[in-house]
């Protein structure tokens, strides 16, 4: 297998989820594009994103919730002297690109005719601050479930006084692909995940409630025991401070 610098696999991901599945290619964009310099605009680009979402909540040892969507579209802007426009559009097609240009470009007070001259193709340089993985796919559903279980199991075992343990896990793989009038195409794939708990710890008849949690663009794995431990001794310390304080 060919190793592809990370700046490529990104843009072939976010051609392969925003363009492909909708018959567009970079010759759509550049269309799209000139549609909206061919006034007398300053600026101007089109942003594509991609995003997938998915939720689980455990709630008294059992799944209580859970979520999955997808949410699509692309944004036009142009920008002259000091007035910006802005069209949005969920549905990605060469019509409704289009409809967004001329809509942006609407804020050129005189327009121009003749030929646009057609810039390069540049891909942005880009540093790799994250592995561009789905986190929604490092594991899978009875393994999240488990993961849950265990928050839970930590958190009562902690102390006798824990009475309940809500935890959430939640994924996000987000892809987003930008195209600029000056020719530069530049695309980022962006994993997050976050796992929280919240622990309810009762005594004489006063409860009181901890939390913790975190996260960051990782895959799953970063939730491993240690991490875990770490997010239940907060939630449960917490917890019980706030049942043992007194007032001021």
């Amino acid at each position: 297998m060919i190793s592809r610098e990370p700046t490529i696999e990104r843009l072939a991901t976010a051609q392969q989820l925003l363009l492909t599945p909708f018959g567009l290619d970079e010759s759509h964009l550049s269309k799209a594009l000139a549609e909206i310099t061919a006034h007398r605009v300053d600026d101007a680009d089109l942003y594509f994103q991609y995003t997938r979402s998915e939720g689980w909540s455990l709630e008294e040892g059992i799944v209580k919730t859970g979520s999955f969507s997808i949410d699509q579209g692309v944004g036009v802007r142009a920008v002259s002297g000091e007035k910006t426009a802005f069209a949005y559009s969920d549905d990605i097609s060469e019509a409704s690109l289009l409809d967004a240009a001329r809509t942006v470009r609407s804020i050129s007070s005189a327009g121009r005719t003749g030929r646009v001259k057609t810039v390069p193709r540049k891909i942005a340089s880009s540093r790799s601050l994250y592995a561009g993985l789905d986190p929604i796919a490092t594991l899978d559903s009875t393994a999240k479930v488990k993961l849950l279980e265990k928050v839970e199991q930590l958190a009562r075992s902690r102390d006798p006084r824990v009475s309940q343990v809500m935890a959430g896990l939640a994924s996000e793989y987000d892809v987003v692909l930008v195209a600029r009038a000056d020719g530069t195409l530049a695309a980022d794939v962006r994993p997050l995940v976050r796992l929280s708990v919240t622990v309810i710890a009762e005594q004489n008849g006063r409860r009181e409630v901890g939390s913790g949690g975190g996260g960051g663009r990782f895959g799953l794995a970063y939730f491993d025991d240690e991490q875990i431990a770490e997010y239940v001794d907060h939630a449960v310390k917490s917890a019980l401070t706030n049942l043992e304080s007194r007032p001021a």
